[in-house]
């Protein structure tokens, strides 16, 4: 009975491939291949095409934020408060109001500037010791932009953060601006 054509190929360049190399020389190239592999990403063809546009990686918050007006939710500096804005209190976008301490303990954010397309780290800290302040509905914030789980406590902000104070009694929160997030 004659071998179908297919059968007689494979064989014939199965033989010549094994005449002209051996399974040290197969195995030495395919270590070459695996050794090089992982440093294509690095060329400069792939760092090019990855290159992220200004308009991509923007949350919804940073769409939308304002940089006009600190006692409205959407100011650019409350992409993560969680409570009441120490403005609408007697106090200022990062200082507690008087008769109220800032806690010792802080939850940070970072936000983009929509004046300058810039990120910036911001820390929120709650000012306790003084009863929940009676502000408008428009001053009590709950932005989640970019939060984590509770188990990064230092990103969470559903925690209220004056367990470190004399009084844990919660006032309203603050927006300290740290520094930039990415310095160049």
């Amino acid at each position: 009975m004659p071998k179908p054509i297919l059968d007689t190929l494979s064989e014939g360049l199965t033989r010549r491939l094994a005449g002209f190399s051996s399974r040290r020389s197969f195995l030495s190239r395919l270590g070459t291949v695996m050794v090089a592999a992982p440093a294509l990403p690095l060329l400069p063809v792939a760092r090019a095409s990855a290159a992220t546009k200004p308009s991509e990686g923007v949350t919804e918050f940073e769409r939308h934020a304002q940089a006009t007006d600190p006692e409205k939710c959407d100011y650019w500096r409350y992409c993560a408060i969680d409570g009441v804005i120490c403005g609408c209190c007697g106090g200022g976008v990062h200082t507690c109001p008087p008769g109220s301490e800032p806690s010792p303990i802080a939850w940070i954010g970072t936000c983009r500037n929509p004046e300058d397309g810039r990120s910036y780290v911001i820390a929120y800290r709650d000012c306790c010791g003084k009863p929940a302040c009676k502000a408008p509905a428009s001053c009590n914030c709950h932005s989640v932009d970019r939060e984590m789980p509770t188990y990064r406590t230092q990103l969470n902000n559903d925690i209220i953060w004056c367990f470190g104070n004399a009084s844990a009694t919660y006032h309203c929160s603050s927006a300290a601006l740290v520094g930039l997030a990415n310095p160049s």
